[in-house]
């Protein structure tokens, strides 16, 4: 078995399907299925499940997997991914994103000691107000992100 890092879900073994559902994902936002981005789409959603990936655990995956992807592309596809509104981008610190699939509005879990990102639950937040905006502008999201450590 392959070792996974401790910070990211792993990703999907592409499978029977893996790349219908993959293609479906990318026709959802009209995005071109290009070899790459279907290579990768498959990986994030071809089993089905969210996941959350760094580019650099999305690209060893690619590699696993016999698919000729370099790190760069990896970047770009899942800013191209973000941009279409199929993922959504964590930034943990000014130099750590994390990628998520699962794009409705839900916190999560940062566990500091290992790196690992996991969904928290959906109704574990609540806002009775935010402030108001400055002028000019509107609130797009608000990201919300539980900062562990072991004790």
């Amino acid at each position: 078995m392959t070792h996974t890092p401790p910070h990211i879900d792993p990703v999907a073994v592409p499978s029977a399907g893996s790349s219908d559902r993959a293609r479906s994902w990318l026709a959802k936002a009209a995005l071109r299925p290009t070899r790459q981005r279907v290579c990768l789409a498959e990986l994030l959603v071809g089993d089905g499940h969210d996941r959350h990936v760094t580019a650099e655990s999305l690209h060893q995956a690619a590699d696993r997997a016999d698919q000729s992807v370099s790190l760069a592309t990896v970047y770009n596809t899942l800013r191209a991914f973000c941009e279409a509104g199929l993922m959504t981008e964590i930034t943990v610190d000014g130099t750590r994103s994390y990628f998520d699939t699962r794009t409705d509005d839900h916190p999560h879990y940062f566990w500091e000691d290992d790196g690992r990102i996991t969904d928290a639950p959906s109704d574990s937040v609540r806002f009775e107000r935010l402030p108001e905006p400055p002028a000019g502008s509107e609130i797009a999201r608000v990201d919300v992100v539980i900062r562990l450590r072991k004790t």
